[in-house]
């Protein structure tokens, strides 16, 4: 297996280690709804990220693609956490 083939392996390990977390880990009692929805968000985001940059080989594109995507993903996020934030304010 050469480097490129491992390095793919061990991104697709670290999505499948943060998809346990965020089914498992933040579904227990352990921690708050609000918490887990919050974790569960930024997981996901970070998820999204990385299948961008490694399995959709944007890590080699043109800074220009690139920061539209990386930017695409965090204003998702935001997006989807800032109405969380402001529900409880407006209710």
């Amino acid at each position: 297996m050469d480097r490129a083939q491992r390095w793919v392996t061990s991104v697709w390990l670290l999505l499948s280690i943060a998809t346990i977390v965020t089914t498992w880990g933040l579904s227990k009692d352990s921690v708050t709804a609000a918490t887990a929805t919050i974790a569960t968000i930024l997981i996901a985001a970070w998820k999204v990220r990385m299948v961008l940059l490694h399995f959709m080989e944007l890590d080699h594109a043109p800074w220009g693609v690139r920061l539209l995507f990386e930017s695409w993903t965090v204003l998702v996020a935001v997006v989807i956490l800032v109405p969380y934030f402001l529900a409880p304010l407006l209710a």
